[in-house]
């Protein structure tokens, strides 16, 4: 079940600057920054409201993230959904025609269990289910 967007993932080259804009412009807590092995970054994390802003920076040269920013640029990456159930939720979501990235969920940021969908089924968006950690 869905219960809500959990946070927009804002790809960025440049966590100073990025917070300059997001915490310092814009008042936004910092609440956590955190290294995701698993993905090779640094994440950010701002609260706005019941949701989060995580600012995404890439921990080494040729991970996801950097080339992500080396073909896109800096920008909103992915959107999250926070839900219950996330095995049931995959399989839902598969039976509607949306393709997963990956076999089954993996562990993300705040040790939440994550999966993304193809942003080809997901009509341009690439977006991420995730469950726990709250």
């Amino acid at each position: 079940m869905i219960r809500k967007i959990d946070h927009i993932g804002i790809a960025t080259a440049d966590a100073e600057a990025a917070l300059k804009v997001y915490r310092d412009a814009l008042g936004l807590e910092l609440t956590a920054t955190e290294r995701v092995e698993s993905q090779k970054l640094v994440s950010y994390h701002l609260r706005i409201g019941e949701s989060n802003l995580e600012l995404l920076v890439p921990s080494e040269p040729g991970s996801v993230m950097a080339k992500f920013l080396e073909s896109r640029g800096a920008g909103i990456h992915h959107i999250a959904l926070a839900v219950e159930g996330i095995e049931a939720e995959i399989a839902r979501l598969k039976a509607a025609g949306l393709q997963p990235l990956g076999d089954g969920p993996i562990t993300g940021a705040g040790g939440k269990k994550v999966i993304f969908f193809h942003p080809k089924t997901t009509g341009g968006v690439l977006l991420e289910l995730c469950e726990g950690g709250d």
